[in-house]
């Protein structure tokens, strides 16, 4: 089950497991906020791009009435590592992982999705310096796909009024929301994630429709720890609620 290097965390929620690998594949806060963020109704179908060690559809599987969920990868030893988290859940029946580019449509049919998730790369191929480590500079920077890829397959893979959710950083939300635009997303609720009441925000959740009107709702920032250092009751909720 485990391969060398890897280890098996606690979710802390209904009993789930994940296997990562401290050196490569590891779940950040930024995952959690998204789980939480999306939402995957009844009889609804979910997809995470760039799903890595599978932690979001594991997380929604539990979060959520959706009725299924899966994942898409390109990199061989995450979707790997996905799939036997899946199985050692006993959630084969409900999550799928994909190894597959999510910019070759052919992975998965059209309009098949209700919900699509994403917590892609951050950062632009040439902003920062660039890991030696394949796996970790895939999963930081735009090499194997940058917003204009993520769209297209959100347009793409999204059924009409399908909804997408987002995790990134605030300062790439003009290229976000030019990208949404030129893809047919319309950009409907924006949540800013600040680590204190006084602090910038270093995080940005957003949901967009596949179609529908331009009103932008603005909800108040998410705020991660309170003055004591300790995770605010919202943030204790979307971990171990």
């Amino acid at each position: 089950m485990l391969r060398e290097c890897e280890r098996i965390d606690d979710l802390h929620r209904d009993g789930l497991k994940i296997i990562q690998n401290p050196g490569s594949f590891c779940f950040g806060m930024d995952a959690v906020l998204l789980s939480a963020f999306a939402k995957v109704h009844q009889n609804q179908r979910a997809l995470d791009l760039c799903c890595g060690n599978g932690i979001v559809p594991i997380l929604l599987s539990a979060k959520t009435c959706g009725e299924f969920f899966a994942g898409l990868d390109v990199q061989e030893y995450a979707v790997d590592m996905a799939k036997r988290s899946v199985g050692l859940n006993g959630l084969n029946h409900k999550i799928n992982i994909i190894c597959g580019d999510l910019r070759d449509k052919s992975v998965l049919p059209a309009a098949s999705f209700n919900v699509i998730t994403c917590n892609p790369p951050y950062m632009a191929k040439n902003d920062g310096k660039i890991s030696p480590d394949p796996t970790i500079a895939i999963a930081k920077h735009e090499i194997m796909c940058d917003l204009d890829d993520i769209m297209a397959a959100a347009k793409h893979w999204l059924v009409p009024r399908g909804k997408f959710y987002m995790v990134h950083r605030p300062q790439r939300l003009s290229d976000i929301f030019l990208a949404m635009d030129r893809y047919g997303l319309a950009p409907k609720v924006l949540r800013f994630v600040q680590s204190k009441a006084n602090n910038p925000p270093n995080l940005v959740l957003i949901s967009a429709s596949k179609g529908g009107g331009a009103q932008l709702k603005v909800e108040a920032p998410l705020i991660i720890y309170s003055e004591d250092g300790k995770y605010t009751a919202d943030v204790g909720e979307m971990y171990y609620g």
